[in-house]
């Protein structure tokens, strides 16, 4: 990984934001982080200067979780570094609890309108309003389905019913609809929506030609590879095929554009670092066939394989769903076939 990341330029080297405060990336536009109590331990947000129906003020870009440290640090922040003026909009890239978490404190906060694409507004409510997003008893047996057996794991997946609203209880009841291609002006510049998917449904990136700024959000990270899953709600889907696509599509943006994403450092490299990503899948797939070749693999036994290290539970969760992923990617290729055995586990195999 070392050796990646010197391939991508930091220009503010390992400067960082403290909590409570922002660092200007381009003219403003600034950039703060906000604490997450996961191993991956921030999020980026990011704060651009507005004027909004004759109001001067200030468009926020996702959120953070909903949790009593981060309003505290955005109440710093609105005491410090608003420079006085309101907040206009709110803009989630997408519905993932760090993105969207305190949409509805929010919004209501500023009397602001949440900007997002109706997917992830649709599926922001719907996961906040269960009792069962992204754990429970569904969630259990789709991981039961594809290997992972084993009673403690089981117990815990089950036991964890209300993971999505602990962290996103409310998501505001109204919202200003974002479509790929739309041109939003902030501050008398263009900021162009960008559709990807197979990390959320329709994660929306903003690039601002006039800045030379892209606000990458999950679908291009510096120093990891953006969670790519199958979940339980659509089973047989392949979002690693539309995350690779969206790559794809990403490089018709420029390659010198400073890339503000919601993890690591900004950095300059776009198109070397969407190379990086391409390849890093490919040889993952690779692996997958390999041990697909030898004998039939479940999702589970397919662990080690991608991801070489020891994983907790929520590590493995999300593991799961991105081993199923790459298995999927290669069956609905027509490379793999895909059999339920006797125990109730799918396995896959070389066609």
């Amino acid at each position: 990984m070392q050796s990646l990341e010197q391939q991508l330029d930091y220009p503010f080297g390992d400067t960082l934001p403290a909590i409570g405060t922002t660092l200007e990336v381009a003219p403003g536009v600034r950039w703060l982080r906000m604490p997450l109590p996961f191993q991956l331990d921030h999020i980026n947000l990011w704060l651009l200067r507005d004027r909004l129906d004759g109001v001067a003020g200030w468009t926020i870009v996702d959120c953070g979780i909903a949790n009593d440290t981060t309003r505290t640090a955005w109440e710093q922040l609105f005491a410090n570094g608003l420079d006085g003026l309101p907040v206009l909009r709110v803009i989630v890239t997408h519905m993932h609890p760090d993105h969207i978490g305190l949409a509805h404190w929010l919004t209501e906060r500023w009397g602001a309108r949440l900007w997002i694409s109706a997917s992830e507004y649709n599926t922001a409510r719907l996961a906040s309003s269960s009792i069962t997003g992204f754990g429970g008893d569904d969630t259990a047996r789709f991981m039961a389905s594809h290997g992972l057996v084993d009673p403690a794991s089981q117990q815990k997946i089950k036991a964890r019913t209300n993971y999505y609203a602990n962290l996103v209880p409310q998501v505001p009841t109204r919202f200003r609809r974002l479509l790929d291609g739309d041109r939003l002006v902030i501050d008398g510049r263009d900021w162009v929506c960008h559709v990807g998917h197979g990390h959320a449904p329709e994660h929306m990136s903003l690039h601002c030609e006039a800045l030379g700024t892209l606000i990458s959000g999950d679908m291009v990270l510096p120093r990891i590879s953006t969670n790519v899953s199958v979940h339980e709600t659509e089973p047989e889907s392949n979002p690693l095929r539309l995350y690779l696509d969206s790559l794809l599509r990403m490089k018709a943006l420029p390659a010198d554009a400073t890339v503000l994403p919601s993890h690591g450092r900004p950095f300059i490299g776009l198109h070397t670092r969407i190379d990086q990503l391409l390849a890093h899948h490919e040889e993952r797939l690779a692996d997958v066939m390999t041990a697909c070749a030898e004998a039939p693999q479940c999702a589970a036994d397919l662990l080690m394989i991608l991801f070489r290290r020891a994983l907790d539970l929520h590590q493995t969760t999300f593991a799961m769903g991105e081993s199923v992923a790459h298995l999927h990617l290669l069956w609905l290729d027509g490379r793999l076939t895909r059999r339920l055995d006797a125990d109730g586990v799918f396995r896959f195999a070389r066609a």
